[in-house]
């Protein structure tokens, strides 16, 4: 009989640990991915700790160096990083047909991502570095530029270009 309760023991600890995992997660609030019905290509204001970045898929935890996407469909897409917005669009076959938004950090308006310049040492969700300004300044570049460094892995990720850069 003892040999018995023991193993039924531990069943029932791994059966109640399992459901009370389950049950945690089902209260959890999951967080959106896009938003549907933006036909006029609007920016979409949100709060942080709404929408999941589709690139990386971290929480949007500030809209600093937040971006949006508008497909032709109306679905707006949320990201963190500028860096995370070039990734995502380099392999949609309507570039063109997107409507893009990104946060600028001295302004703190939403402008066309191809008209902000971006500093290359900010301290952004994923540590590209990129930084969106809608207000030139030294050493910053423009947004093709910003796009071409993006895609060849030329930013702070690299530990060759954060020394060259930061010096560390």
């Amino acid at each position: 009989m003892k040999k018995l309760i023991m193993p039924l023991l531990i069943i029932a600890i791994a059966v109640g640990a399992i459901i009370t995992l389950f049950m945690s997660l089902a209260q959890q609030e999951h967080l959106l991915v896009f938003y549907e019905g933006n036909h006029d290509k609007k920016v979409i204001e949100f709060k942080p700790g709404q929408y999941q970045c589709p690139q990386c898929k971290m929480e949007i935890e500030t809209l600093k160096y937040s971006a949006e996407a508008v497909m032709p469909d109306g679905k707006t897409f949320f990201f963190d990083d500028p860096g995370c917005l070039v990734l995502w669009l380099n392999d949609k076959s309507v570039k063109d047909k997107i409507t893009l938004w990104i946060h600028t950090i001295d302004t703190e308006k939403w402008i066309d991502p191809r008209n902000a310049y971006y500093s290359l040492t900010e301290n952004t969700p994923m540590q590209y570095g990129f930084g969106a300004y809608e207000n030139r300044k030294d050493g910053m570049i423009d947004f093709e530029a910003m796009q071409m460094k993006m895609l060849r892995g030329e930013n702070l990720t690299d530990p060759y270009i954060r020394k060259k850069l930061l010096g560390y």
